[in-house]
């Protein structure tokens, strides 16, 4: 029998994203008949008790997807089972290994990353540390390179590196491995991928909510340890890493480490240049005292290899923004020379260059921008953009989309099989943490405050300045 530990079960991470998951799984028959789900955490209630605000966490949401069904409720809950414990006591832990039994375990730590160095400990004098253990690690781990290195070396002096899924859930959305899918797996957008048709590329991470009482946690790590680090490094490596010697899990990793290794530091000198802090008005009364704490950012990240050699690559995410959007824009340069120009009988349209977005929030697309023919009997030919979806497809034009998954469907499924490939190596995180304390400490050198912005924009001035200056601009402005 194969178990899985939730640690933090009772947590907001389980409830509202980690259970669902293992719902809807558990409804596609893809979860193993066997399989156990134990969560631990430090409540003292019952079982039932526990089993019931599970209940009223996945219901609606099963419901609202159109796929609850009281069968599949009645086999996840006779799966699930509640331990009230200390995860840092190894005397405490030793009932956890009883009810495991002596099969594969997976362990999923949604708990604090500072209780990370403490738990790991107690499991292995616990005998819940064995060959057959996975353990999957929630972001953010440590706040800069030394705290990572800190804590992952309390994790691999009892797991191997095979054994720890660091886990980016953007990595397990559907349209982020589509990506992977569409640029190697045809001819037509490969050899186009290069500084040769590609102007720059915008990645963009955009909450309309505010920090609101999650500033204690904000307040430690700013936007740019809590999404840049991960998120939105993990979305450039993929956008720009090279063609893989093949899908498994050391090729794929392997290549966006090359991609981290290849950004060119940002320093002291030009910081004020190529990055942007924020900070919306209303979150020093959302605190109740100054902070220099940023909750917008934005950067220019320059990769120094002959792939993408002058293509800047444009990143920012905040809080309080104008829009929901998590998107990547590829813009590709204008034709080289327009035959479509003012005529004797008048104007035909002017060509806008060519764009994939690939959109990940609040929907999931990718899309391909490009110009056509106005339908008409017109004598003059008239040029019009449009828009292809990239996404899915379906013989059946009136078919439905597929539902959209919840992305730790697929990285649960992948931790529990052992497949690493959508997880985060401990080189990659490293590189990560590196550039991103080179960013902090030009910040501190630079002396660089944080630019005050309106809730409901798209951040301070200075973000748009970082795009004007070399005749571009953000593609949420253009819509």
């Amino acid at each position: 029998m194969s178990a899985l530990i939730l640690f933090g079960g009772g947590g907001d991470l389980a409830l509202r994203m980690l259970l669902p998951s293992l719902y809807f799984l558990d409804h596609d028959g893809l979860l193993d008949p066997e399989l156990k789900i134990i969560a631990a955490a430090r409540s003292d209630e019952t079982r039932d008790a526990y089993i019931e605000r599970v209940r009223a966490s996945v219901e609606p949401r099963a419901k609202s997807d159109d796929v609850w069904s009281d069968d599949t409720w009645t086999r996840l809950a006779a799966r699930l089972d509640y331990v009230a414990l200390d995860a840092t006591s190894a005397d405490e832990l030793k009932a956890l290994k009883a009810k495991t039994g002596d099969g594969s375990v997976t362990a999923f730590m949604a708990v604090s990353p500072s209780l990370y160095g403490r738990i790991v400990p107690a499991m292995h004098a616990a005998g819940l540390a064995g060959p057959d253990t996975r353990i999957v690690l929630e972001k953010p781990v440590g706040r800069d390179l030394e705290s990572f290195r800190e804590i992952d070396e309390a994790v691999s002096a009892v797991f191997d590196e095979r054994q720890v899924f660091r886990i980016d859930h953007y990595l397990g959305k559907e349209t982020v491995q589509n990506l992977i899918a569409l640029r190697f797996g045809n001819t037509i957008f490969e050899p186009l991928w290069n500084n040769l048709t590609i102007d720059h590329v915008q990645i963009t991470v955009a909450e309309t909510v505010a920090v609101g009482d999650r500033w204690p946690y904000y307040d430690e790590y700013g936007a740019l340890r809590d999404m840049l680090q991960n998120h939105m490094l993990q979305l450039l490596c993929l956008v720009a890493m090279e063609p893989p010697s093949n899908i498994d899990a050391d090729s794929v990793r392997n290549e966006k480490v090359k991609v981290l290794r290849s950004l060119r530091p940002i320093t002291v000198e030009e910081a004020a240049r190529v990055t942007t802090r924020g900070q919306y008005t209303d979150y020093v009364s959302e605190r109740g005292a100054p902070t220099d704490t940023e909750t917008f950012v934005a950067i220019r990240a320059d990769i120094d290899n002959w792939r993408w050699a002058g293509v800047p690559f444009f990143m920012r995410t905040g809080k309080c923004m104008a829009e929901k959007r998590t998107e990547i824009v590829i813009q590709f340069k204008p034709v080289p020379h327009s035959i479509f120009g003012r005529d004797g009988s008048g104007y035909r349209g002017a060509i806008q260059p060519n764009r994939m977005i690939i959109e990940l929030q609040p929907d999931e697309d990718i899309s391909l921008e490009v110009m056509n023919k106005q339908p008409g009997l017109d004598q003059r030919m008239q040029l019009q953009p449009i828009t292809m979806s990239l996404s899915w497809g379906h013989n059946d034009r009136k078919a439905s989309p597929p539902r959209r998954r919840i992305a730790y469907e697929r990285l649960l499924l992948d931790a529990m099989a052992g497949d690493s490939t959508l997880f985060v190596r401990r080189d990659e995180a490293e590189e990560a943490w590196k550039w991103v304390d080179e960013v902090s400490d030009a910040w501190d050198g630079a002396a660089m405050k944080v630019e005050p912005y309106d809730g409901g924009s798209w951040g301070p001035e200075a973000a748009d300045l970082l795009l004007s200056r070399t005749g571009r601009r953000w593609s949420s402005h253009e819509r």
